[in-house]
């Protein structure tokens, strides 16, 4: 009876914690979904870009399509680059932004600008010159090589101009202006799906250019999103640029981005480096063609079908950073404590529901548009049922890691818990089971999955352990 008794109280006591935990100020839950849905959107625009190329592409056959999927694998890790420098940035920014500190944002800005303006400029140097060459690293098949260099030749300038879109937009999400982003990547879309239509397909009295088209019409679209950040830029008064400080930040400011900043970069760098070796490993299997094709194809669903899960982890780091930046650090356990939840819980509905999408809508009508062989299709079924059975654990140990710990200031350990299991367990999983006991995709890919459940165990371990809450500006750090 006593026990019984025990049972009860203690059930009675976690119901009402969860009660608490979902209890917040009013207005909270209308301030997250301001945020979240327009980084969504961003999102979910720059995703939409990556599949109106596979498919116009794709329509051109599998070889065209494999060549263009090889060619990402480098973007790839350049994109993921850009998006550490924005995540590196939005530690400091999103905490100056809670303590009201605009000429400090203009420094970070300015040396986020160095970084990204230097990585893009270099990757541009080396797709333009190197094209061929540097394409042979990630892959085996001649023909693939060579369509791909075609497409890097082109596309690899485009990556300088974006890069000081993608610090621009940062800066204005961190601050909590996530909607500036969402124009100018949707005027960038709408050009870049046009252009895409001009030039892989001869319309409006253009040649037909084929995958090079597909690269120079990213391009242009580019340069556009480019010159309209900067015209928006100079002529903003709600947050007004300071030549003196963006081309001169400091270095004071130098050296907390290096210790705050530059652990996210890495974190970035090298998930994306690690990240792109799983394509390189396939891109070296027997039938290799066909399980690119369909990688490409699951890659970009798979990007589609995340939206939410990113959204939610951008939404993390700056409603922390800014919590912690107001001197509100005793709220923030029980804000991560959340988020982290609320991320499960959208996760477990949108696997569930994309289940259902994958065997109703995208393997009937998707695949046919991609010209898919039934194998391909096959192989992509496989991969993206993992990946939406996955969905829960994913988006949760994102949150945490991303949004949570990362807002936090908690960097290093961030970085070390996002890394450690992807180089430590996963890669060498699907290497020994792709290349050397030639297992097949399956054990491939189920090596990638392993990732996401090591990482749910020891992001969970760092978050209940509270050391991850720090002010990343205060002088004596």
């Amino acid at each position: 009876m006593q026990g019984r008794r025990e049972t009860d109280r203690k059930q009675r006591s976690v119901k009402f914690t969860m009660f608490k935990l979902f209890q917040r100020e009013k207005g909270f839950y209308g301030r997250l979904l301001a945020l979240a849905l327009p980084i969504l959107l961003q999102n979910l625009i720059t995703n939409s870009l990556g599949l109106v190329d596979t498919f116009m592409v794709g329509t051109m056959g599998e070889g065209p399509l494999a060549g263009v999927t090889l060619a990402n694998i480098p973007v790839f890790v350049v994109q993921l680059m850009m998006f550490g420098i924005q995540s590196g940035s939005s530690v400091l920014i999103s905490q100056y932004r809670g303590k009201g500190d605009l000429r400090a944002i203009n420094r970070v800005m300015g040396i986020a600008m160095y970084a990204a303006g230097f990585i893009g400029l270099v990757f541009a140097l080396i797709m333009g010159l190197l094209p061929a060459r540097f394409m042979s690293l990630f892959g085996s098949d001649v023909q693939v090589i060579a369509t791909a260099a075609r497409y890097a030749r082109i596309v690899g300038w485009s990556y300088f101009f974006d890069s000081f879109v993608q610090v621009y937009i940062g800066v204005h999400r961190a601050m909590g202006n996530p909607r500036r982003g969402l124009y100018i990547l949707g005027v960038s879309m709408v050009g870049n799906t046009l252009l895409n239509w001009v030039f892989i397909f001869g319309n409006l009295g253009a040649p037909r250019m084929g995958v090079e088209g597909a690269a120079l019409a990213t391009l242009l679209a580019r340069v556009l999103s480019c010159s309209i950040a900067v015209g928006w830029a100079v002529l903003d008064r709600g947050f007004r640029l300071d030549p003196a400080l963006l081309f001169r930040p400091g270095g004071e400011m130098v050296r907390r981005f290096v210790r705050f900043a530059t652990p996210v970069m890495c974190n970035e760098t090298f998930w994306g480096l690690g990240s792109s070796l799983f394509p390189t490993i396939m891109g070296h299997m027997e039938g290799s063609q066909e399980i690119l094709a369909a990688y490409a194809i699951a890659g970009n669903i798979t990007n589609l079908c995340t939206v939410g899960v990113f959204a939610i982890a951008g939404s993390a780091a700056i409603l922390v950073g800014q919590e912690i930046g107001s001197g509100n650090a005793g709220r923030v356990y029980s804000l991560g404590a959340l988020l982290n939840t609320l991320a499960f819980l959208f996760g477990v509905a949108a696997g569930v529901a994309f289940l259902g999408l994958l065997h109703w809508l995208i393997a009937p009508v998707l695949y046919p548009l991609f010209d898919l062989s039934p194998s391909a299709g096959e192989i992509c079924t496989l991969m993206l049922t993992m990946v939406f059975v996955m969905m829960p654990l994913r988006s949760m140990e994102c949150t945490n890691i991303v949004g949570v710990l990362r807002g936090g200031g908690d960097v290093k350990m961030a970085t070390l818990i996002d890394l450690t299991p992807l180089w430590a367990v996963a890669l060498p999983i699907a290497a020994v089971s792709g290349l050397i006991l030639q297992a097949g995709i399956v054990w491939v890919y189920l090596g990638m999955m392993s990732e996401n459940v090591v990482k749910a165990v020891l992001g969970l371990w760092r978050f209940k352990s509270g050391r991850w809450i720090r002010d990343v500006t205060v002088p004596n750090l």
